[in-house]
């Protein structure tokens, strides 16, 4: 299949599809599902259905702003039929942030269309390296939160995800990368980083939320630190909606 009649086919309705991976608050007597990170995947028997490979096309191709918005209308068509009301994280290139107004806009409009309010989305910001309209990102980071949107950074600790990226950003959610995460128990710099992010984001009054939790083990480090969000295998893997909709622990507001 040649190039363009790919990325013509993830435009084309029905071809991209949703799962869904809960986030949960630990730290508790009994966890606590605190929102649902909103995956896509890309079209079924080509190697764009692996998230990151979609990602990886995606940015190549330099098409982020277009398949941006079809994967924000697809994740909101999917998860209105969610039980409760959940708090929904959507993944967004910072470069389809960076056009402003246009990019809020559009969210409000599928917000809108789907019947979701605002003021229960996250948008996650993804592969924010440069370039982009620094301008218009800032602006449209300061409707967002006019709206009640909030704001999660993405791969903390790895890429561009530093501290101009935070002091722009003003994040709500610290979304620590898997890497940082992974063998965290048997590794006391994993473990200096992870509390170094923790404190970081309790003094910017921030969340971190630990992804790539797989061991039990990892899970009791990264309490240890004083994370009390959590994603990963060991909780819940990414669920189609049937799945995920027949859970009384993964509904409940």
């Amino acid at each position: 299949m040649r190039e363009r009649n790919l990325l013509d086919r993830i435009l084309e309705p029905g071809e991209l599809s949703v799962v869904f991976q809960p986030i949960f608050k630990m730290g508790t007597a009994r966890r606590k599902l605190h929102a649902i990170e909103c995956l896509i995947r890309g079209p079924r028997g080509t190697n764009l259905e692996s998230a990151e490979l979609l990602l990886e096309y995606v940015r190549c191709k330099r098409e982020e702003n277009l398949v941006d918005r079809v994967c924000v209308e697809t994740a909101l068509a999917a998860a209105r039929a969610l039980p409760g009301h959940p708090r929904l994280c959507l993944n967004v290139h910072a470069s389809t942030i960076g056009r402003g107004e246009s990019f809020v806009q559009s969210l409000a409009d599928a917000a809108q269309r789907n019947s979701v309010p605002l003021s229960r989305l996250t948008i996650e910001i993804v592969e924010h390296a440069p370039p982009w309209d620094e301008a218009g990102f800032l602006r449209a980071i300061g409707l967002l939160r006019e709206l009640g949107v909030r704001i999660a950074l993405d791969d903390i600790g790895l890429g561009q995800s530093n501290y101009k990226m935070i002091l722009d950003t003003r994040p709500d959610y610290y979304k620590v990368d898997r890497y940082i995460v992974h063998g965290c128990h048997a590794d006391s710099r994993r473990r200096a980083i992870l509390e170094s992010i923790a404190q970081l984001a309790h003094k910017f009054e921030g969340q971190v939320v630990a992804e790539g939790i797989e061991q039990p083990s990892e899970l009791n480090t990264v309490l240890g630190v004083g994370i009390e969000l959590m994603q990963g295998y060991l909780l819940s893997t990414a669920l189609p909606l049937a799945q995920i909709s027949s859970s009384p622990e993964l509904t409940a507001n």
